[in-house]
């Protein structure tokens, strides 16, 4: 079992920076892939971010604007998000689980019925 815990979200206005974070703990082998998603209002599920052996990839609408890391114990995974939009508005969501896929398959593809998803946090982006 991974436990995933998510922290970081808040309300910032556009333009503005948010950094989220994603604390690891448990069977840590099954954390190959590790990435970040989000769900607007009515809006479905869509992967951010991910990271595997292979490095860093980014879904388009993100890609120059925010950063995914591991922290040097791999036990902590970041978001830093700049210049924020009122369409990144949603709940983040942390996930692993084991490279069973590359990461840019598993952006496209995830879903909270396989691996590892924590409990979300809400990032709100308003004038």
């Amino acid at each position: 079992q991974v436990q995933l815990v998510e922290s970081g979200g808040g309300s910032v206005q556009p333009g503005g920076s948010l950094r989220l974070s994603c604390k690891v703990s448990g069977n840590t082998v099954d954390t190959g892939l590790m990435g970040w998603f989000r769900q607007g209002e009515k809006k479905e599920r869509e992967g951010v971010a991910a990271i595997d052996s292979d490095g860093p990839i980014y879904a388009d609408s993100v890609q120059g604007r925010f950063t995914i890391s591991l922290g040097a114990d791999r036990n902590t995974l970041y978001l830093q998000m700049n210049d924020l939009r009122t369409e990144d508005t949603a709940v983040y969501y942390c996930s692993a689980r084991a490279r069973v896929m590359t990461a840019k398959v598993w952006l496209l593809t995830a879903t909270p019925a396989y691996g590892y998803w924590g409990q979300g946090t809400e990032v709100t982006v308003s004038s």
